[in-house]
């Protein structure tokens, strides 16, 4: 039999394109051939008007009321906004969301195998496949990761600053020779500490260099940060670096590839409370206002994304099988 082609994921659905005209430096701006290719692709459903935070946030909510597919062009922040305006529109249960990678972040991109280059993410758009992930709620916001401690208040001072991109996050990042530890109160809920064994509460009273909650493996830049995190565990995944500043900066290579972090604190839980005197936060490369408390739970199957056709668990021989020797 001849083989039938595999229709596309796109098709009957009502598509809308949200871009972020300021992600990258700019870059949509500055690429009129891409403009016209994703226009050509996606005739009349390309949105690049957003204007601020908010504004994105409010055309997203009304393009998810239109709409079965939203696909979001641009970084880490850009899809923050996006899966806001979802959240907000109360239909993160009916609309799939696609991921062109367009910044300088695209953490959710890497952990999701969605490929960097353009027109690959938009072939996987149409031949991809949708999957559930987990969402961190923090107050009413969503994110795919977040930081509290050192890596939080390298953001906010970079987003203070007018040097974009990464040499910004360098020249921020230099308030790290100088962080000292914070003391922190962490609450965890119905959780597992390293070695998988369950707990229904613990507490823990630490001087942390910077404590992660993520849902990605990754931050921005190819940052493996959390390596044990899964994106549809329902777990939260919390690393606390309760380390001095010199030992990370010294260790900075191997925390870069996820090495390090196999020697620290490590727990798993659907809820997190962490208390501060003033805490800086980052959700998704955006910055949270600081505060002396912040309560995160984990949004198991919170949103569906397109993502790579995953291979079929194939069962190992003899497991389960009548036919074993």
């Amino acid at each position: 039999m001849p083989h039938r082609k595999r229709p596309s994921l796109l098709a009957q659905k009502r598509v809308a394109v949200v871009v972020n005209p300021y992600s990258a430096q700019r870059r949509w701006e500055r690429n009129p051939k891409l403009r016209q290719y994703l226009h050509r692709k996606f005739p009349g459903r390309v949105f690049d008007q957003t204007g601020d935070k908010a504004g994105m946030i409010e055309q997203v909510k009304r393009l998810s009321m239109e709409n079965d597919v939203l696909i979001a062009l641009g970084g880490d922040g850009t899809l923050a906004d996006v899966m806001q305006g979802i959240y907000e529109a109360g239909r993160e249960k009916e609309v799939l969301l696609g991921i062109i990678p367009f910044g300088s972040g695209n953490a959710l991109r890497k952990s999701l195998l969605i490929p960097k280059a353009l027109k690959k993410a938009l072939k996987l758009l149409s031949r991809g496949e949708p999957r559930w992930i987990d969402l961190i709620d923090l107050g009413g916001k969503v994110a795919s990761f977040l930081s509290i401690g050192a890596t939080g208040k390298v953001t906010h001072r970079q987003s203070q600053s007018k040097i974009p991109g990464l040499v910004g996050h360098l020249l921020a990042a230099s308030v790290l020779l100088f962080q000292p530890r914070d003391p922190m109160e962490i609450e965890l809920f119905d959780g597992m500490d390293d070695k998988g064994r369950p707990f229904v509460y613990k507490k823990l009273n630490l001087k942390l260099f910077d404590c992660i909650i993520n849902k990605t493996n990754h931050f921005g830049y190819n940052w493996v940060i959390a390596p044990k995190a899964r994106i549809d565990d329902g777990f939260l995944d919390v690393t606390l670096f309760d380390i001095r500043a010199y030992n990370y900066l010294l260790g900075f290579p191997l925390i870069y590839l996820g090495h390090y972090q196999k020697v620290l604190k490590h727990f798993k839980a659907r809820r997190v409370i962490v208390r501060g005197q003033s805490l800086h936060i980052q959700y998704n490369g955006e910055i949270l206002d600081k505060r002396p408390e912040l309560e995160l739970k984990v949004l198991p199957k919170a949103l569906r994304v397109i993502g790579p056709p995953r291979a079929p668990r194939v069962k190992p021989l003899g497991v389960g099988s009548q036919h074993s020797t």
